[in-house]
């Protein structure tokens, strides 16, 4: 068995010049890099609900993102393994959570993926639309979740 390490860069950025000395006065705000690759960094936040900034992404959002990107990358992998030209991809993945009120303990409950393609043939449909089984058993993201990703394609030809 292969085994792959990844590691990123969290630096908190929301000190607003008292720490954390109360729950009001300090901002969600962080970064996220990756280690010495040259790309720009991801700006985070907690979500708006939770005291966040919503012009920075949330760990909600990028839970979505993860999921999403996998299966895409995994479905284009396996198209152009079997012959499918694939012409478009995108998605508008949703995803559920839900908190206690009390303790405030939460958890993702579903995540629906709504990944909408365009093959360049009719005679390529059927097995496009087979391929979106496989590629979510591959994806090292999904398969890591304790709570199911459904998916929900919609494929056409141009």
């Amino acid at each position: 068995m292969r085994k792959h390490s990844y590691s990123a860069e969290l630096k908190w950025t929301g000190n607003t010049g008292s720490g954390t000395s109360a729950y009001t006065d300090y901002d969600r705000t962080f970064v996220i890099e990756t280690g010495d690759l040259k790309v720009q960094p991801i700006l985070g936040s907690a979500d708006p609900a939770f005291r966040g900034d919503e012009r920075r992404y949330n760990p909600e959002e990028m839970l979505l993102h993860s999921v999403s990107s996998c299966h895409m990358l995994w479905y284009l992998h396996l198209c152009a393994d079997n012959g499918v030209v694939v012409t478009s991809y995108a998605d508008v993945p949703k995803g559920e959570m839900t908190e206690d009120e009390k303790s405030g303990v939460g958890q993702f409950t579903k995540i629906l993926l709504q990944p909408t393609i365009k093959v360049e043939d009719k005679t390529m449909l059927e097995k496009a639309a087979s391929l979106h089984s496989k590629a979510h058993k591959m994806c090292f993201i999904a398969n890591s979740l304790n709570f199911p990703v459904q998916l929900k394609p919609n494929i056409s030809c141009d």
